[in-house]
């Protein structure tokens, strides 16, 4: 298999952070990391770029850090909430993905990408979740989701207790049919 050496000019998880060499298959960097522009060759002349950017590089890191720490101390209390459909035992009909927190949050006034979110799979029950949000490399912020049963009970089509007042009224209807 054939390798190449490149220049990271942009943070790619399980590869490295900006401004790295790093040596990936040829496919994977003809393929994903150039046409991405996420990285360049390594040749001699981008090298050399990259150490004369490499001040630009830091103080961009710097104030992006900056930007998600101030964003990750608006976000710990919040609390996103969530009405889905669900059966009885609180499974839900449908799930909560991240596409629809990334939503929640943009209602909110965040601007987040969905891919930020890391939601192993989506949430499929009701309750309270703890969600991780990374903002940046180094900044992860959890997020709260409460999710929550709509007005009714969709399985059997009515609750416990719409189901026992079905069942007293049906024998007192019986009742009265049989003293006639």
């Amino acid at each position: 298999m054939a390798h190449t050496k490149i220049l990271l000019r942009e943070d790619v998880d399980d590869l490295g952070a900006r401004g790295e060499t790093v040596r990936v298959r040829a496919g994977y960097a003809r393929n994903y990391l150039l046409p991405r522009k996420l990285a360049v060759e390594a040749t001699a002349g981008n090298v050399k770029q990259i150490q004369r950017e490499r001040a630009v590089l830091l103080k961009k890191e710097a104030t992006e850090r900056a930007t998600a720490d101030a964003q990750s101390e608006q976000m710990g209390s919040l609390v996103l909430n969530f009405e889905r459909k669900s059966g009885e035992q609180g499974a839900l009909y449908g799930s909560v993905t991240s596409m629809d927190i990334a939503e929640a949050l943009k209602d909110k006034g965040y601007e987040i990408d969905r891919h930020r979110i890391q939601l192993r799979e989506p949430l499929k029950r009701t309750g309270d979740f703890t969600v991780p949000l990374r903002l940046h490399r180094e900044v992860t912020v959890d997020l709260q989701v409460k999710i929550s049963s709509e007005g009714q009970v969709i399985v059997g089509h009515m609750t416990p207790e719409q189901e026992l007042e079905l069942t007293k009224n049906r024998e007192s209807d019986t009742a009265e049919e049989s003293l006639e």
